[in-house]
């Protein structure tokens, strides 16, 4: 028979373990991004952690894209990565009505029974076929004042493009981070799986810049909380801009509504977009343009 300190030493550490794992799982309520520019094209430019095992893939920070795209065709190696069937939910939140079919052995990107994508390179206006799939993706929260820790997405929606695609882009990246209006723009997604606002800010400078996605607040070096500062509504583009599209079909960007009277642009997204503030930013090398965005 047990002795009392044995069973009191088993019931303690039964009630420690229960506790421990009531314990709700971390939820961030803003996630962060490196953005950094490309002088060589003026293209800025970020860092996605995707597959498993985790891979840093740079990719162009595109504010008018659909959704992000990566290379499929040369070293796509992932144990997560999945192509959603035909008529999925996933196929139905990415808007894609096509089914695609493979005639090559099984790989990333090419798989049967799969619904449909079209990679974009909004640079050089090309766009191809592609396929949709789900991946892991890791990324930083914020408490908005300082980085915290990474957090996982465990099936985050993205389009598989061809390597062609990446002529025009940055070199070293490897697609494009699509930031626009849509189901699966990464705004909406990152949303989404934290239960956060769908908004987010970006911060762009001549060299190193930095978006926020959530709920704030944004506070850049030295103490400067931006969503403090006035902001300048945006409307949606009546007109889609997409390389491929069908008639009817709205643009994923937007456009300011208020009169250009900044010089602040946005180089090397969907097209030469510019976007008035209504209070000038302070001087400051950290902090050379900034965009506050909310999407309905």
């Amino acid at each position: 028979m047990a002795s009392s300190p044995t069973i009191i030493f088993s019931v303690l550490f039964l009630f420690i373990f229960s506790l421990s794992s009531a314990q709700p799982s971390f939820r961030p309520k803003a996630l962060l991004l490196p953005v950094t520019k490309d002088k060589s094209t003026n293209q800025y430019t970020t860092v996605i952690n995707q597959r498993t095992p985790l891979v840093a893939a740079s990719v162009v920070f595109d504010l008018g894209g659909r959704n992000l795209w990566v290379d499929c065709d040369k070293d796509y190696v992932s144990s997560t990565y999945r192509s959603p069937r035909c008529n999925s939910a996933v196929c139905s939140r990415a808007g894609s009505t096509s089914c695609g079919e493979c005639y090559s052995p099984p790989r990333p990107g090419c798989s049967n029974n799969t619904c449909g994508s079209i990679p974009d390179n909004t640079v050089t206006g090309t766009a191809t076929s592609g396929e949709f799939a789900t991946d892991v993706v890791s990324i930083q929260s914020t408490n908005g004042f300082n980085p915290g820790r990474f957090v996982q997405i465990p099936d985050l929606i993205f389009g598989c493009g061809a390597t062609f695609l990446l002529n025009g882009l940055a070199p070293g990246t490897v697609g494009m981070a699509g930031m626009g209006r849509h189901n699966i723009g990464l705004p909406s997604q990152f949303a989404s799986a934290f239960s956060f606002n769908r908004k987010f800010a970006v911060c762009l400078n001549s060299g190193r810049g930095v978006a926020f996605f959530g709920n704030g607040p944004y506070v850049f070096l030295p103490g400067i909380q931006i969503t403090r500062l006035q902001t300048t509504p945006l409307l949606i583009n009546p007109v889609s801009t997409a390389s491929a599209y069908s008639q009817g079909d709205r643009s994923l960007q937007s456009i300011s509504s208020a009169s250009l009277t900044s010089k602040s642009t946005i180089n090397q997204f969907r097209s030469t977009e510019r976007f008035s503030r209504s209070t000038p930013l302070p001087e400051s090398e950290e902090l050379n343009s900034a965009l506050w965005i909310r999407t309905p």
